[in-house]
């Protein structure tokens, strides 16, 4: 059971030469377009001539009926404990085994020092303080290559392993948003940037060229790769979900470091609750608090204007978040309403505000293909706004075609107090 990530992993490290099973089926879930397909042949391995066919999750009773499956493996992130065992449920009761494989069954371990950044949930603040390792690592004279955690939602044959250190790469790659969201920071910075479905293929190639790998982590998922010093960050606006969501409470207990970001924005009793989750089951994990304070270069076009908030698309669907650093930016420079969006959506887009009922006046930046990029292209042409504020990472303006004028939000991690993550990252070297 995956998502297009963590299910292609734990198949190709556990299962794909593994005679003591056989593999029938993926289920697919959260990310449109993948079910119907299947899993390639060239990437299946020689037991699977055929390649693994690749179903809705809402077929998953009669898949085990139909298939004799006697084993279900859960393999995707971001779900509440609760929400697990609901799966888990369905699979026992149609009368299979519920499985979930560990690190140790699923982490490769690399030639070079890796440095993982991960979280307890989606939308905590994992890009920026990516970004800031890398960058330390690289002042420190360390040649620093990234591996993002998957998003395969092309031709699979085509994405077993990607390296991406120009925009050009982006378009010959074909780059969903999602994909840019996270590519294009590092490429901006001179980091490389491999990614795709192969994380073996991957890291080899990436250690060609690497003195350290930064595994950069998606959603609340745990590495791929074995780690050298395991960063972690918890969000005190969701307080006590670092301890409510899988793989995010693996990832609180694994840590070395503990980021609690957003403490400039978060109230004191929600930097408390997290604090106290931190302390009751990894009080030895260094921890660093942080803010990421955010800026814009045009504020005067927010400033009395009626806007259209766009924010990062999975921070705010399936990581439950119900505004970003867009929203933050338009109470901030002071805008005079903030528009809702929903009457003007089209197609997938509409269909993504009736399956999400927490999403109201803030607009997801889902874009996972051609399609689905004109659709919210059209949705957002179609707002009736003066400004459009642009809170993802990247200049959605280089692949969509905005008809009115718009600012990006920008933002970076700042520690507060000490450690910092350069004091870490020194003493780790």
């Amino acid at each position: 059971m995956g998502a297009a990530g963590r299910d292609f992993h734990v198949f190709n490290t556990y299962f794909r030469n593994n005679e003591q099973y056989e593999v029938v089926a993926f289920t697919a879930t959260q990310i449109p377009n993948i079910e119907g397909r299947k899993y390639p042949s060239d990437l299946a391995g020689d037991l699977y001539r055929d390649g693994i066919p690749i179903y809705p999750e809402e077929q998953l009773e009669s898949l085990i009926k139909d298939l004799n499956i006697h084993e279900v493996v859960f393999a995707y992130s971001d779900v509440s404990h609760e929400e697990v065992m609901h799966k888990a449920s369905r699979a026992l009761s149609a009368g299979a085994d519920f499985k979930l494989l560990g690190p140790k069954s699923t982490m490769l371990k690399s030639t070079k020092p890796v440095v993982s950044v991960c979280a307890v949930r989606t939308g905590v603040g994992k890009s920026q303080t990516t970004r800031k390792v890398c960058k330390v690592l690289k002042d420190m004279g360390k040649k620093v290559v990234a591996v993002r955690h998957p998003m395969p939602y092309g031709d699979l044959s085509k994405q077993i392993c990607q390296r991406f250190a120009s925009y050009e790469d982006l378009d010959f790659h074909k780059c969903t948003i999602e994909e840019r969201e996270e590519y294009e920071p590092h490429i901006d910075m001179g980091i490389v940037v491999y990614a795709g479905v192969d994380y073996e293929v991957i890291l080899r190639e990436a250690e060609k060229e690497a003195d350290i790998i930064v595994w950069d982590g998606g959603n609340n998922d745990f590495p791929f790769y074995r780690s050298d010093l395991h960063i972690v960050l918890v969000d005190p606006h969701r307080p006590g979900h670092e301890m409510k969501y899988h793989p995010g409470e693996t990832n609180l207990r694994m840590a070395d470091v503990l980021v609690i970001n957003k403490i400039d924005t978060a109230s004191p009793e929600g930097i408390d609750a997290v604090r106290k989750s931190i302390e009751a089951v990894n009080p030895n994990a260094m921890v660093v608090e942080a803010a990421s304070p955010i800026f814009v270069e045009d504020p005067e076009k927010i400033k009395g204007k009626r806007v259209l908030v766009i924010e990062d698309g999975p921070t705010l669907t399936h990581g439950e978040m119900t505004y970003g650093a867009g929203y933050v930016a338009a109470k901030k420079y002071g805008a005079s309403e903030i528009v809702d969006p929903r009457k003007y959506s089209v197609g997938s887009i509409k269909d993504t505000y009736e399956k999400y009922k927490h999403l109201s006046l803030i607009l997801p930046a889902m874009g996972y293909g051609e399609e689905q990029m004109r659709e919210l292209q059209e949705t957002i042409n179609n707002c009736d706004c003066d400004t459009v504020i642009i809170g993802t990472p990247i200049d959605l303006t280089r692949i969509i075609k905005i008809n009115k004028p718009a600012v990006r939000v920008k933002y970076r991690l700042q520690e507060i107090g000490e450690p910092t993550l350069e004091q870490i990252l020194k003493r780790f070297e």
